[in-house]
């Protein structure tokens, strides 16, 4: 999200992010006490805390690359592939009996499971209704999904998240500012597009777009296209007339273990809800509710950031996407609801020695797995056009929302992810985006028009990758200018701004996001 921020609020960003792990953040009228629980940490010494400092201040010279940017995960980072398997790699540091546990864990995530009942016990448990029948089919040689190409192809690694306003006594009380919302009481919280023999599908997509034509400062004309989504052959009924839908593309997987090692406070640190600074910017952290751990947690995975862990976003995945269960969300019917009566009564793949579909051997190594999905190496850090688009990326102020870099937390059992410099371009929080790009559909603290600033790294290898380049949760934008250009809300300033460059600056600008 390109913003604009002054320097001094962007030093006081960057610096202030450096936090011990157990103190309190306060921002604004919230004072969030809440740490880390799914990390075993080792606190920072103020020596660290020093080094982190000086290591993490914003860049002020463009003429070469910072002495650690090229490795982008740290230790962890790995060479930059050429092929089609570039996100696909282990942790350049991981252990060599990690390896082993990685790629049991890779085998788990691209497995096909099958419908109960089945010989291949190990396996079945499918559906009954599913979007996918494994996580492989839908983060695509764990890179981005995409929407459908045309009326012929399928919505694989797109769906619709729908819900319904709930009454205020739902809300959670622990959680300030949560807004309340149910699951459709037909559908569930997602609709899902395929189902096993015997059953009906919940739903067909149906997507059309409108063309808007933008024309840049230098004549250069952009179209953008404008999507409506419909929910076409529902299965079992219409949907509550309160239904409130939501487009989703599976984003990559690379780096994930590392942006669950970033200290809960370095990100606080980064908030301004109330925009205190009056630079128009009003980053929120996004809370929710740890099923693993039982209580409040900082939101950090999906696209409104509405999964604490790797673990629960791993779990809640196979619930509502393959329709298979785990010791974190146990139903064996996944997401079919009490008025899908006969999903509810079929035959599932629990009640057997795993106790659930996956069992906790199996979601912990997928877990392990999409931890270390490593984050390849930048390329042409140093060279003179990257960096001048690096200073315009500066300039225009986009790092206010897109912080370059992190020292995660030092943890005694993780060293693939242990104190290691990183650069995500994230700063992990919610920024409202617009009407534009609102799917009007609040996730815990999220409004309709939020989202979670998406970290960039790997952004330039997504074409090599997934033979495409759609971008945003809904993979509206055709290429990284598109997705720029539909920025507004908090980043509206910073769009005018790309809009307004020349040709050589917004080219360099391109080419510095290509290069991360």
């Amino acid at each position: 999200m390109w913003k604009r921020s002054n320097c001094l609020a962007l030093t006081a960003l960057l610096f202030g992010s450096v936090i011990f792990a157990d103190q309190d953040v306060t921002s604004a009228k919230t004072t969030w006490k809440f740490g880390d629980p799914h990390l075993n940490v080792i606190a920072r010494t103020p020596e660290e805390s020093a080094r982190i400092k000086a290591v993490t201040a914003p860049s002020s010279n463009f003429t070469k690359a910072h002495r650690f940017e090229a490795k982008s995960a740290g230790a962890a980072t790995v060479r930059a592939r050429t092929s089609a398997d570039a996100f696909s790699q282990a942790s350049a540091n991981i252990s060599f009996e990690d390896e082993l546990n990685f790629k049991v864990g890779n085998g788990l995530f691209r497995k096909l499971w099958v419908s109960s009942p089945s010989s291949t016990l190990a396996s079945d448990g499918l559906g009954p209704l599913y979007n996918a029948r494994s996580c492989q089919r839908c983060h695509i040689k764990d890179g981005r999904g995409h929407p459908p190409e045309n009326e012929q192809d399928n919505a694989i690694s797109m769906f619709l998240r729908v819900s319904i306003p709930a009454p205020s006594n739902a809300e959670i009380r622990e959680i300030e500012g949560y807004i309340a919302t149910a699951a459709e009481p037909t559908y569930g919280k997602q609709l899902q597009d395929f189902a096993v023999q015997g059953f009906d599908a919940e739903y067909r997509l149906d997507i059309t777009y409108e063309e808007e034509i933008i024309t840049l400062a230098d004549g250069t004309e952009v179209s953008l296209r404008h999507p409506t989504y419909k929910a076409e052959n529902l299965g079992y009924g219409p949907m509550h007339p309160n239904a409130m839908l939501s487009p989703r593309v599976a984003p990559q997987m690379i780096g994930l273990g590392l942006l669950e090692a970033i200290p809960t406070t370095d990100i606080l640190a980064g908030a301004d809800p109330d925009d205190l600074n009056g630079d128009g910017i009003s980053g929120r952290p996004n809370v929710v509710w740890s099923v693993e751990y039982d209580q409040p947690m900082l939101g950090r995975f999906g696209l409104k950031a509405g999964n604490p862990t790797i673990k629960q976003q791993s779990a809640e995945a196979f619930a509502g996407d393959i329709g298979i269960s785990s010791p974190l969300f146990p139903d064996g019917a996944g997401e079919c609801t009490d008025a899908q009566i006969k999903c509810q009564n079929a035959i599932h793949g629990d009640g057997d020695a795993r106790g659930t579909e996956i069992d906790a051997e199996g979601l912990d190594l997928v877990a392990f797995y999409s931890s270390n999905l490593a984050v390849p190496a930048r390329r042409g850090a140093d060279t003179p056009e990257v960096l001048r688009g690096k200073q315009m990326f500066y300039e225009t102020g986009c790092t206010a929302c897109h912080t370059p870099s992190f020292v995660t937390h030092r943890l005694e059992d993780r060293a693939e992810q242990s104190f290691q410099l990183i650069w995500p371009y994230s700063d992990m929080l919610l920024h409202d985006m617009g009407p534009a790009l609102a799917d009007n559909r609040p996730e815990a603290r999220a409004t309709g028009q939020e989202w979670r600033t998406p970290p960039l790294w790997g952004v330039g290898l997504t074409e090599q990758v997934n033979s495409h380049t759609y971008f945003l949760h809904d993979g509206r934008a055709r290429s990284l200018l598109e997705a720029v250009l539909w920025h507004g809300g908090e980043a509206a300033s910073q769009r005018d701004a790309v809009i307004g460059m020349s040709t050589l600056e917004r080219d360099a600008l391109l080419k510095f996001l290509e290069s991360l």
